[in-house]
């Protein structure tokens, strides 16, 4: 009886994709395979050269193959992925885990076969790809992170250097990198050694005083770290040179733009430290078709980020449950028996998630009812549940303003905060009627009484 139920799961899979292949990815060579009626040899290796890929190609092309499965690790699928596309093939890279979860055969030559069989039967799905375009914008933004995170380095073996000639100067200026930092680290560099004529270099709103600043400045002038840090303050000003060079990102959200207007300028917002130089609010408007940045947390680099990631099309997700779910921000779904065991979300490495995780522990403060919704949230839970929670609640508003073109209107705390009031007496009433109970409001007079 049970052989009989295998064979009818068995025969009930269907060939959706009849002319699929399946590639498994490597550093130095690719191994390929076709349906076994299509060539002699059905699986292949081809090497990473350029050469090789368009014989792969051509291989594909000549067997009839029209949707190719990849798996790989890395940046090697780039490629070959751009290659593929480029010549017509629909080319899904799968997730690894995915494959892993369907038992069977495994192994580094059967990889791609057992890919191949997996996507013939419709059992892979491809991961998010924005448009080409889109991708060119994400390439570009995702260079300039990198500089940022090489700067901020630069910005750590400063401090190193100084701590280790017992430069206590962090201890006194929050930010060594900022204006009387970086006026005071110079003029180190430069030869200066009068712990006095250094803290006259501070800016005057800094709240410490010139005699806690000089104080901070007494050390051993060693020469080694000497040397270490005026590398460090060359490779910071490096890398802030390159990050003055935003034409290509300009240039890219140009080609993106969708209508020439301009965003309302409604109320004042900070300027954002490491943002381009260039109107970047205005280029994400004339892209997006909304302005992204009226959603309280958000602001313009953290929009470009989502932006670049995910694309203008929304079309790609189905509902905002999966958009949130491609970010690895909704919750878990480990359950058993009809029982939750866990509701913990995914570990990711999404950039937008990581960017909109940073929005939401940025609305500790906003005086909104995205604000007032967080500082509930922290009421309630763990801090980082509560920035988890608060960034899908981001997510799906983002959702919501590409994928209906509307702009978002804050509502206010008070608004927020009535909502609320007004669930808590509905929920107490429902719970005051099952317990054959009534709710009595009080008056101020028999308050007083």
């Amino acid at each position: 009886m049970a052989a009989s139920n295998r064979s009818v799961g068995r025969s009930a899979l269907q060939l959706t994709h009849p002319n699929a292949a399946g590639i498994d990815i490597g550093s130095a060579s690719h191994y390929v395979a076709v349906p076994p009626d299509r060539d002699d040899e059905p699986v292949r290796e081809f090497a990473s050269f350029t050469g090789d890929l368009l014989r792969l190609a051509d291989w594909l092309a000549a067997c009839g193959v029209d949707t190719v499965a990849m798996e790989s690790t890395g940046v090697y699928w780039i490629p070959l992925f751009e290659l593929l596309s480029t010549r017509g093939f629909t080319v899904l890279l799968v997730n690894a885990r995915h494959v892993k979860d369907v038992s069977g055969r495994k192994s580094d030559v059967l990889d791609c076969q057992w890919l191949q069989q997996l996507m013939s039967y419709g059992l892979l799905r491809g991961a998010f790809r924005p448009d080409e375009q889109v991708c060119v914008l994400r390439a570009l933004a995702r260079q300039r992170h990198s500089l940022l995170r090489t700067q901020s380095r630069c910005v750590q073996h400063m401090q190193k250097a100084l701590v280790q000639m017992n430069i206590q100067l962090a201890n006194v200026i929050a930010d060594v990198a900022g204006a009387s930092g970086q006026a005071i680290l110079r003029a180190i560099v430069a030869g200066e050694r009068d712990p006095l004529m250094l803290a006259t270099l501070k800016n005057s709103r800094v709240r410490a005083s010139g005699e806690d600043i000089a104080r901070s400045l007494r050390g051993n002038w060693r020469d080694e770290h000497l040397f270490a840090l005026r590398q460090a303050l060359d490779a910071f000003d490096f890398c802030g040179q390159q990050l003055q060079r935003d034409d290509e990102i300009e240039a890219q959200l140009d080609k993106l733009h969708i209508t020439r207007g301009e965003p309302e300028r409604g109320k004042k917002r900070s300027k954002a430290r490491n943002a381009p130089k260039f109107d970047l609010r205005t280029r994400l408007f004339q892209m997006c078709g909304v302005d992204l940045t009226r959603i309280d947390g958000l602001d313009v680099t953290t929009a470009l980020v989502v932006a670049s990631e995910t694309g203008t099309d929304m079309s790609k997700f189905p509902s905002d449950k999966r958009f949130a779910s491609w970010m690895g921000l909704c919750p878990g779904t480990k359950s058993t028996g009809g029982k939750v065991m866990s509701g913990r979300t995914r570990p990711t490495a999404n950039r937008a998630a990581q960017a909109l995780r940073l929005a939401a522990a940025a609305l500790r403060t906003n005086q909104s009812a995205l604000g007032a919704y967080y500082r509930r949230l922290c009421a309630r839970i763990d801090k980082a549940k509560a920035v988890t929670a608060a960034a899908h609640k981001l997510a799906r508003l983002i959702y919501s303003l590409l994928s209906k073109g509307q702009e978002y209107t804050d509502q206010g705390q008070a608004y927020y905060e009535e909502r609320y009031r007004q669930r808590v007496l509905h929920n107490l009433q429902r719970k005051a009627q099952r317990l054959g109970m009534s709710l009595v409001p009080v008056t101020p007079d028999s308050a007083t009484a």
